[in-house]
């Protein structure tokens, strides 16, 4: 049966459900209400824009960010179908808006969408629910159509504002503070990474973010797509192939597109995508591209002699070492498992992708062997060194969790067993360390001093890695493994909390232990195991009364409080050497009292990125971070 996609109609919209329960339960709908939901909003309308763009009738789309947070998404598609709808009679423009699995994208070939992202039909339906006051307008059949919502509900009928030639559909939502109470301000970052990773992969779509608050307009349109996206993601690094290997193809209406470039960093940087949404856990496309491009590198390497008879196959980690590579599938319907939609699941998908890519790949193996004979000479070594990291990983493992004997000698153990309720504080130097351990409270509270600084990890190898006394002391006593061997289930401890100066040196630090963490052990951070401690930077003490403040703002408070005039005793901490036992536990470390900030992951690519600017080889993108940043910088200490 052929379909005429330009058939977008009023009766391809098909009524699942009501909408009644998106405010009682809105984390259901966008995952949460806080900063995370707020900004989930946006995506919902913009993929809406994007769908239009898949299905090829989109080329612009505007994100208007007002100066009240009010958010105005513009596109040129088709615009939402006006008529009536059969089943409510209500028009098909007020049922989107306003019915809960009401959309064009259910009904297969019949649809108005072959392929499509989003929620499925549920956004704009949860936008407009979640939302103190929301406008629509369509421009189609020569009529601008409009309609005013609030929380939800219609205050009029849909009716003609006014006559055009254009076709798109404008939408502007106010986010409703009695939903998001913990903030409405939108973050141009957070909305401008998002919005440039769908410039990417949707080639030649121009998207642009207008920020009225603060008068900045970034423009995003990628006619080279995919591989400019992974030229984005090395802009920092050598690379070993200067112009990325590019990969696209269909079969079956599952069309993908892969772009790969080696560089010459010891880490691999894939991302996967289906219909544009990201697919954190990988799935069947990315397990495709991973078996095609291990085995071609190893028949390529037969053939061409660069592995002997006696020589082991390469392995799927050293074929990716190095590698930076996007894999972008659109199929018309993805199968996500879990509710979070980060693993792809349909089965037929890796054949497909496997087959495709093996054949791209060895044919430009063959047509570029210079090329082909750096990107195996890089395989080579990393076998090299993996065969020496399995020995030094040795010296990590415990024959048993409970086996005490094995664990680091500076280590002071908590007495309890159970990982939920204990945790391991990370401690810079012996001082501060006697001082933790004298402080805590035993029976759940563990403390492991760093002599100094530990390796760069980002410019290391891992068999050079396990060589390092104190990254060895921390893998044994989290009880983990690392890398492959990583299991987040044997886990020693459910808070590790790091715990440095708060001077430049601390700093670094904890800078140097957040990229072990995120590249060798990023599943902790993941779950939320990671913590920093916020020491006090100041002791106050009038007569016998004694206030911490944790920063400048907070010692200018305290100071008014004590009174004008007041002779108080200010002492600012250089170190948590300074601090008594008694003072560090009732500052730092008593869950009464204590402040922590959890380490977590909002965007994966931009914490690559930024790992990669502040440790990696290249100055230039070093220097620039510090230039940009140097203003946010109060009270240095050098």
């Amino acid at each position: 049966m052929s379909v005429n996609q330009n058939a977008y109609d009023d009766s391809q919209i098909q009524v699942l459900e009501g909408l009644e329960a998106v405010r009682k339960r809105p984390g259901m709908y966008i995952g949460s209400t806080s900063a995370r939901g707020l900004h989930h909003l946006v995506w919902e309308v913009v993929d809406n824009s994007i769908d239009e763009a898949l299905a090829g009738f989109c080329t612009k789309i505007d994100v208007i960010v007002h100066k009240d947070n009010s958010v105005t998404v513009i596109d040129n598609g088709r615009g939402i179908p006006v008529g009536e709808n059969a089943k409510l009679k209500r028009p098909t423009l007020e049922v989107v808006l306003t019915v809960l699995h009401a959309g064009g994208k259910f009904g297969g070939e019949d649809s108005g969408y072959k392929v499509s992202g989003g929620l499925h039909g549920v956004g704009i339906s949860v936008v407009n629910a979640l939302s103190e006051h929301l406008t629509v307008q369509v421009k189609n059949k020569g009529q601008i159509h409009q309609q005013e919502y609030r929380r939800g509900t219609p205050q009029y009928d849909v009716k003609v504002v006014g006559e055009t030639e254009e076709t798109g559909t404008k939408v502007t939502f106010h986010p409703d503070p009695e939903i998001f109470k913990e903030t409405t301000e939108y973050d141009f970052d957070t909305l401008q990474s998002r919005i440039r990773e769908l410039a990417f992969l949707n080639k030649g779509i121009e998207i642009n973010l207008i920020d009225e608050r603060t008068d900045t307009v970034a423009t995003h349109m990628y006619e080279g797509g995919i591989v400019s996206f992974v030229q984005h993601l090395n802009r920092n690094r050598e690379v070993v192939n200067e112009v990325p290997i590019y990969v696209e193809g269909a079969k079956d209406n599952i069309s993908i597109e892969i772009a790969l470039q080696y560089n010459d960093s010891y880490t691999e940087n894939i991302y996967s995508f289906a219909n544009n949404i990201n697919t954190h856990e990988g799935g069947t496309h990315e397990s495709g591209f991973k078996s095609a491009l291990t085995r071609i590198l190893n028949d390529y390497a037969r053939k061409s002699n660069s592995l002997k008879e006696s020589d082991s196959n390469l392995s799927g980690d050293d074929v990716r070492e190095g590698l930076a590579a996007i894999i972008s599938v659109k199929i018309p319907e993805p199968q996500f498992e879990g509710q979070t939609k980060t693993k792809l699941g349909n089965s037929e998908v890796r054949g497909i992708v496997e087959s495709l890519f093996a054949e791209k790949l060895q044919t430009f193996m063959e047509e570029n062997p210079s090329v082909a004979k750096k990107i195996l000479e890089k395989g080579i070594q990393a076998a090299r060194a993996r065969e020496a990291a399995r020995k030094a990983r040795e010296l990590t493992r415990r024959k048993s969790a409970l086996e005490v004997s094995a664990l680091p000698g500076k280590l002071a153990d908590c007495s309890s067993k159970d990982a939920s309720i204990s945790e391991i504080y990370i401690v810079e130097g012996d001082s501060a360390g006697g001082s933790a351990k004298q402080g805590r409270d035993r029976h759940f509270q563990a403390i492991l001093p760093l002599r100094g600084k530990i390796l760069n990890v980002e410019k290391a190898r891992l068999d050079r890695i396990l060589s390092n006394t104190e990254i060895r002391a921390m893998i044994t006593a989290f009880g983990t493994g690392i890398s492959d061997d990583f299991d987040i289930a044997k886990a020693r401890y459910h808070k590790i909390i790091i715990m440095t100066d708060a001077d430049v040196d601390g700093a670094h630090i904890r800078t140097l232990l957040l990229t072990f963490f995120y590249r060798y052990m990023k599943k902790l951070i993941e779950s939320g195991y990671v913590y920093i401690a916020q020491p006090p930077l100041f002791k106050l003490e009038r007569n016998k009364t004694v206030r911490y403040a944790y920063n400048e703002k907070q010692r200018e408070v305290i100071m008014q409080e004590f009174g004008e005039g007041a002779k108080v005793n200010v002492q600012r901490y250089k170190g948590l050497g300074e601090m008594n036992p008694e003072q560090l536990w009732e500052t730092t470390m008593d869950p009464e009292s204590r402040t922590f900030l959890q380490v977590t992951i909002e965007d994966a690519i931009e914490a690559d990125t930024l790992f990669d600017s502040l440790m990696g080889d290249n100055v230039e993108p070093r220097r620039d971070f510090i230039e940009e940043h140097a203003k946010y910088v109060k009270n240095l200490d050098i």
